[in-house]
């Protein structure tokens, strides 16, 4: 990934950053120019609160290049309480635990780097909402 791409997204990225059409009120993620509900210009920008529900999901045991030492790792399809459906990265959960229907929350996370000296690139992951649970009990 370049750096005026990187730069360019980086609200969708760590943010989830979309849209809400302004003629159908449908969300939009990624942002778009065209609604692709209702096919009128796209509206103004929606940040999304970040959680949702796994959908479906899969085990990578054989990566794409570049991601070969995080494998094996679950990619998921993860619905958005506000409706989108994306495909993430699934975080801080072995591959056996996650189910369908699971609900999860984004959380910025390393994604990979370009060599030693390059870029590191950040995206959105997302972790089981228990996390969050565990995380405040253990506070208590």
């Amino acid at each position: 990934m370049f750096v005026p791409s990187s730069w360019r997204t980086r609200h969708q990225r760590y943010s989830l950053i979309g849209e809400v059409c302004p003629a159908c009120d449908k969300h939009i993620f990624p942002p778009r120019d065209v609604c692709p509900h209702c096919e009128q210009p796209a509206g103004p920008a929606h940040k999304f609160n970040g959680t949702g529900m796994v959908f479906s999901y899969t085990t990578l045991f054989q990566p794409p290049a570049g991601f070969e030492s995080q494998a094996p790792y679950v990619v998921a399809l993860v619905q958005l309480d506000e409706g989108p459906m994306l495909t993430a990265q699934l975080t801080d959960v072995e591959a056996e635990e996650v189910e369908i229907g699971m609900r999860v929350e984004m959380v910025p996370r390393k994604l990979m780097e370009d060599g030693p000296q390059g870029q590191v690139h950040y995206c959105y992951k997302f972790r089981p909402l228990w996390a969050k649970a565990a995380q405040a009990g253990a506070s208590v």
